[in-house]
Formats: structure tokens, sequence, C-alpha cells
């Protein structure tokens, strides 16, 4: 039985989501809602630099506490 997303505005998502990654000192350029999937709400966060990406990692791994 699948169970229901519950609703999220993608944009709010978004700025959530930049906000956190900013106290981390992580930057997605190009972060942002994506505009070809309005009903499905999707979210592009694109393609990162691997030094990001591991900095991210850390990141998590920390539960984002530097």
């Amino acid at each position: 039985m699948a169970t229901k997303k519950p609703d999220v505005d993608p944009y709010a998502a978004v700025e959530t989501l930049r906000a956190a990654l900013t106290e981390a000192g992580i930057v997605f350029p190009s972060l942002r809602v994506d505009p070809a999937s309005p009903d499905l709400k999707l979210v592009e966060l694109g393609r990162i630099h691997a030094d990001v990406a591991d900095r991210l990692a850390t990141a998590l791994r920390r539960g984002g506490l530097e």
C-alpha cells in the first residue's frame, strides 16, 4: 500500500535546502524547482564538482554540524 507524500511547496523546499546547504558552506549552483514537471513538484539539484560532493557527504555524516 502506497503512502501519501506530504504536500510540500517545491519553492519553499528549495529555499530551505539552499539555506541549510549555505550553513554547511555548500553551494549547488543549479538548485531550482524543475519547471518541466510542476505537478510532480521535483527539485533539480544539478551537477556539482567532486569537492562539493565530498563536503556534502562530510556534512551529512556529521549531521550538518561543522
